[in-house]
């Protein structure tokens, strides 16, 4: 309701406009943007233990984003539209999940057809109306949050989207404020939208709500608060220190996180379906995150040493509807999050810059974490440990000038229940064309 009144206040705007539709619509043309990005994404994924078959999944596909921002009509109150478009084409897929004999499992990059088999495309589009005042922006319609308490997820051929009304301000100086309600969310690999959930919740609500901000104290401190509510599942409570430094020929920064997560309406009261996943007979939310990683770099080199620890009786909770989601954590890897209750986690980062060795584009990195005392049933089923290797190089001359390669490599080890080790591979190239 709040969003069909703010959509229609919107409308009149617009509509208030058009008396003088050829003074206000210079700065909606004039000010617009827009971009097609291409990616080429392989996708294989080897499940090293369990016995379930096949063992494998494989995909490859080729994703197109068409991503339109206008600018903002004239006047006191600026309107504008944002249209983004999204289209996957299948190259290669495995064959049907109900396939009895089949060597490889579809599902990974596209939506599956009735009789389990990839579909050979999938699209969507999404509108996005927006009004300004100053530096106070409102965004109703297709929103990709990046907020400590929602974060949309890119990790497959196209990206999550959510559904729902975004107020950003940057009017008081150093100081950006966001509040808003998200109602809906979309898969990567869906052109449908649904409800919202957590791990291990089954029913599924419309109402996500968060407010908060980032405060600039100086030019190298930023401090973060944010409130969030999932309907009937949690309530959470961010805090975010971000610090930068100059030590010896180098700089160090330091990031530190704090979540403190509590269980909310249906979930608070044990209702079935609204339960979290964790260590716990009720499925309560409980946890409690703490988090540090500082990370030094110099002359090209970067050395990250990071600790995290979850307290509490169940995972860390976020919007999760199972289809992939991104986790505010300093331990969200390719394969595996670290956010199992009660699990401790040290982290090693290594990257290069190869641009101080003469090879501009160049970039390599590896990340080594390990978790334990991870609350688990089965004695002894309380570690696990993930590996990951990436390079990553932009083509700097030639007709391919600017398009990106990247080569994901990870092994996930673990001795957790229900959790199958794994080695994955992910190869992307990627190329964005500036339209307007």
């Amino acid at each position: 309701m709040q969003h069909t009144l703010l959509a229609s206040a919107i409308a009149l705007g617009l509509l208030s406009t058009l008396p003088t539709l050829a003074q206000a619509g210079e700065g909606f043309v004039e000010g617009a943007s827009a971009t097609l990005s291409a990616r080429n994404f392989y996708f294989n994924q080897d499940n090293r233990s369990g016995a379930a078959s096949p063992s494998k999944s494989e995909e490859w596909g080729q994703g197109f984003l068409l991503n339109f921002q206008s600018g903002y009509t004239a006047g006191p109150v600026g309107f504008g539209l944002d249209a983004l478009g999204q289209v996957g084409i299948r190259l290669d897929s495995g064959g049907r999940t109900t396939k009895a004999d089949r060597d490889r499992n579809p599902g990974a990059l596209f939506p599956l057809e009735d009789d389990g088999s990839a579909v050979s495309n999938f699209s969507r589009i999404d509108f996005t109306g927006k009004a300004r005042i100053g530096k106070t922006e409102l965004r109703l319609g297709a929103l990709q949050p990046k907020l400590p308490v929602l974060t949309f997820n890119d990790g497959r051929l196209l990206p999550q989207t959510f559904r729902g009304g975004q107020l950003t301000s940057r009017d008081i100086q150093g100081l950006t404020l966001n509040l808003g309600q998200i109602e809906r969310a979309s898969g990567r690999a869906s052109t449908d939208y649904e409800g919202l959930t957590i791990a291990g919740g089954t029913e599924r609500v419309n109402q996500f709500r968060f407010a908060g901000g980032d405060y600039q104290l100086t030019d190298n401190l930023i401090t973060s608060y944010y409130f969030a509510e999932l309907e009937d599942y949690y309530r959470q409570h961010f805090l975010g220190l971000v610090h930068n430094i100059g030590l010896g020929n180098g700089k160090l920064h330091t990031d530190l996180r704090a979540f403190d997560s509590n269980a909310h309406g249906a979930n608070d009261d044990g209702q079935a379906g609204y339960g979290a996943a964790g260590f716990q007979n009720d499925g309560r939310v409980d946890n409690r995150a703490l988090s540090a990683l500082f990370t030094y770099s110099l002359s090209g080199h970067s050395l990250g040493l990071g600790y995290q620890h979850l307290s509490g009786d169940s995972h860390f909770p976020f919007v999760n509807n199972g289809d992939g989601a991104t986790a505010y954590l300093i331990t969200d890897s390719q394969i595996a999050k670290f956010q199992r209750a009660g699990e401790k986690t040290w982290l090693a980062r290594y990257a290069y810059d190869f641009a101080n060795a003469g090879v501009p584009g160049l970039k390599a990195s590896a990340t080594y974490l390990r978790g334990d005392d991870v609350k688990a049933a089965v004695p002894g089923a309380d570690h696990e440990w993930e590996r990951d290797l990436r390079v990553d190089y932009r083509i700097q001359n030639g007709w391919l000038k600017n398009l990106d390669l990247s080569l994901r490599h990870a092994s996930l080890r673990s001795d957790v229940a229900g959790q199958r080790d794994q080695d994955e591979l992910r190869a992307i190239a990627s190329y964005t064309f500036t339209l307007l």
